[in-house]
């Protein structure tokens, strides 16, 4: 099965933006409905939507998340949501709202066995794990958290390791120091994964900027690409990445 590609909006205060290497004072906005967005890809065949809420990861509990729910309930196609999943409210949320599938980040570093709970509860195809990674000296990748501000005390194949036995189904890996740098993905990282985790579905996140990227990252036996500035900035469209794949 050829890997699919996952166009992302990410969501702050109704916008469409994207943040450099995560830092809300590298933020920039787009002049588009992010409902427009999602129809337009749809229509040039995404099949899923990859929506982050910022809001809620910047203002936790006190965020507005409308416009999220709004948007997940008017796009056409199947939804992907993380940003701000704290408990199990914010997730089961997420679905009654229309989401397919809810992304958590932070808790499934700080506190693994709560998260291993959700996979339990909610069902392996309706968690995304989100891991995001720093590659130190010696190539391990370390997850980071809260903002990419706080670190962890297992590796990335500590994490996975210890997740083997729990049910996880699918993994979102980004490697920090690509996001939003379109300076290409970590096809290393990504071919790892595969090679020691063969059963998990992973999508790959940070550093696509053109269709060769996309190739290279099929080649990886990744399950999905997920790519949000470099659609934003014209690099090329869904319909053309998935010509390219298949």
């Amino acid at each position: 099965m050829s890997m699919q590609i996952i166009p992302a909006i990410d969501l702050l205060d109704g916008g469409c933006v994207r943040l450099k290497h995560g830092d809300f004072k590298q933020c920039k906005n787009y002049a588009v409905d992010p409902v427009e967005l999602a129809e337009e890809y749809a229509g040039e065949g995404a099949r899923w939507l990859h929506v982050v809420d910022l809001a809620a990861s910047r203002d936790g509990a006190s965020a507005d998340i409308k416009p999220l729910l709004r948007l997940v309930h008017k796009t056409p196609q199947r939804v992907q949501t993380g940003g701000g999943v704290r408990d199990e409210t914010d997730l089961q949320l997420r679905l009654d709202h229309g989401a397919d599938r809810v992304v958590v980040g932070s808790i499934c570093v700080t506190q693994p066995e709560r998260f291993a709970g959700w996979l339990r509860e909610f069902g392996p195809d309706r968690v995304v794990a989100a891991l995001d990674v720093q590659i130190d000296d010696a190539g391990v990748p370390w997850p980071r958290t809260h903002g990419w501000t706080q670190g962890s005390a297992r590796s990335l194949w500590q994490l996975l390791d210890f997740y083997g036995d729990k049910g996880l189904r699918h993994l979102l890996c980004t490697d920090i120091g690509r996001d939003g740098a379109m300076t290409g993905p970590n096809l290393k990282l990504y071919r790892e994964i595969v090679s020691r985790y063969p059963d998990l579905l992973v999508q790959a996140s940070g550093g696509v900027s053109g269709l060769m990227d996309l190739e290279q990252l099929s080649q990886t036996g990744v399950d999905a690409a997920i790519t949000g500035k470099a659609l934003l900035e014209g690099c090329f469209t869904v319909s053309e990445a998935m010509e390219v794949l298949a």
